[in-house]
């Protein structure tokens, strides 16, 4: 995985401004599935056992319907959408600092799924790093590397895991490269589909790679359970969006934008990261960590007498933000983070403290991305374009019992969408 050296030298590199700075990556309580606080909620149904059925060299395996998902219902006239959260990582692998083990303890306790975007080269050890064929980049070349045989058997133990505790495991691609000279901002529909083809591929044949044989298969099939993900540094998601609508994809989170409802861009959902409060300042900023980072510190190493601080802003930031939709228009809060202890961890701290404060209220639903993107797909077209007419922060006129008010119904199977 990156190292800190490697990180901090790539943070420091990428050029970041108040809004559209692009997020950068680097590398058990009891269960609650009752949507806490939300009166006569029905506990997910348990997913029925099936037999293991291994799939190519047994790196990945079908286990069976994914347990702790609840069927997305329709919304009824007059009733208000839920406040769907989603707290998401990017490169999502385990290392020393143990954060994505953590977080699944911390989702299990506030009944919080989430998305962890697994970047493909931390499941491919150093010494088979010519199976990547970057575009535009050297054969084996990575800018945050590639991993151990500690390394992948912890990260395998999480993604295990994560999956059975009911999160998505989605994709952060390959190796990371940003910028100008050859950075995924270039690529061309082809190019992405290849870096999406060895993300998948990395994953399948974790055990011919790694030698790990006598390792517990990953619970799912990958070709089946990767639907989305988001580029580094939030470069290039118009190819990207083009690649993944024929390659099975459902979502993109690798654009910038406000809390209004998703609407799509060539089939895709299109869920941005979005431009939230930073308190004390006169602008707003992107909901990711790193984002927080740049515009207080523009370093990983701060001053540490600031660092209370600086998690404390951005935590009260996501908490504003959640607050004018949950009063407003009830648009998803799309909230990004890496597994990373930047400027002493206080990154970390913020986005705990606010899962513990958001995830428990009334009608809240923190998710995964596919979850997301399964109830969107349940609601009438003409509902949702209804939804995408309310601005930031606007409740409805008449508030939610007078919702959605008389129009005509879109045509049907219609989906807006826009590029």
């Amino acid at each position: 995985m990156m190292t800190a050296a490697k990180r901090t030298a790539f943070s420091a590199a990428v050029v970041a401004l108040a809004v559209g700075v692009a997020g950068c990556s680097g590398a058990s309580a009891d269960k609650q599935e009752m949507e806490k606080g939300a009166p006569g909620a029905k506990k997910a149904p348990a997913a029925p056992k099936a037999a293991v059925q291994l799939i190519g060299d047994g790196s990945t395996a079908y286990t069976g319907v994914q347990p702790g998902q609840r069927k997305p219902e329709k919304l009824k006239p007059g009733q208000a959408p839920p406040q769907f959260v989603v707290f998401s990582w990017d490169g999502a692998g385990e290392d020393s600092q143990q954060l994505f083990s953590h977080f699944r303890e911390v989702g299990k306790k506030y009944n919080a799924k989430m998305t962890y975007f697994l970047s493909g080269v931390y499941l491919l050890p150093k010494d088979k790093a010519k199976e990547y064929d970057p575009p535009h980049h050297a054969i084996g070349s990575s800018d945050i590397g590639f991993n151990d045989t500690k390394g992948i058997k912890d990260t395998l133990r999480e993604l295990r895991g994560a999956w059975e505790d009911g999160n998505e495991i989605g994709t952060h691609f390959n190796g990371h490269f940003c910028g100008a000279n050859g950075g995924v901002g270039t690529w061309s529909v082809d190019e992405w589909k290849s870096e999406i083809d060895q993300a998948k591929s990395f994953v399948k044949t974790w055990k011919g790679n790694s030698g790990l044989r006598g390792e517990a298969p990953l619970p799912f099939d990958y070709d089946k359970e990767l639907v989305g993900g988001r580029a580094p540094c939030l470069e290039g998601q118009a190819n990207l969006m083009r690649a993944g609508s024929e390659m099975g994809f459902r979502y993109d989170s690798s654009g910038t934008g406000t809390q209004v409802w998703p609407g799509k861009i060539d089939g895709l959902w299109n869920m941005p990261l979005q431009a939230v409060p930073v308190p004390g300042r006169a602008f707003e900023t992107l909901s990711m960590d790193y984002n927080f980072m740049y515009n207080q510190s523009k370093t990983v190493d701060g001053d540490p007498s600031q660092h209370e601080y600086w998690g404390k802003q951005m935590r009260d930031g996501l908490v504003e933000a959640f607050d004018r939709a949950y009063r407003g228009n009830r648009a998803p809060l799309i909230i990004g983070n890496h597994f990373e202890s930047w400027n002493g961890g206080t990154y970390m701290r913020a986005v705990e403290d606010t899962i513990k404060t958001v995830c428990v209220q009334q009608d809240v639903r923190c998710v995964s991305f596919r979850q997301l993107a399964d109830w969107l797909d349940a609601q009438d077209p003409d509902v949702l374009e209804q939804l995408r007419g309310l601005e930031v922060g606007e409740a409805p006129k008449g508030g939610w019992g007078a919702f959605p008010p008389a129009a005509a119904p879109a045509q049907a199977g219609a989906t807006p969408e826009r590029r």
